[in-house]
């Protein structure tokens, strides 16, 4: 099925429902640099350990992703998982 995907922009992180528990793809603003584009950092990357190998992480990534292009935001990450899209 689709994956449910909701930005909590106060919380600055992407959520997936699984049942009663979620995934979570945080990230933090980093401010406009001096060619005025401000930027993103993916910080971290939470699957709870029995929905792990079966993509939400990389779903989260890709929405996170593909919100910060549609924002024009330069991207980077602290986060390793989120590297390797990069």
């Amino acid at each position: 099925g689709r994956m449910n995907i909701s930005h909590k922009p106060d919380q600055q992180a992407f959520v997936l429902a699984l049942g009663n528990t979620q995934a979570v793809l945080q990230y933090s603003l980093l401010p406009a640099s001096a060619d005025g584009e401000g930027g993103v950092d993916f910080t971290r990357t939470y699957v709870p350990s029995e929905f792990r190998g079966q993509g939400y992480a990389e779903a989260l990534v890709k929405h996170g992703l593909s919100w910060a292009s549609q924002r024009g935001l330069k991207v980077q990450a602290s986060c390793w998982y989120v590297r390797d899209f990069l």
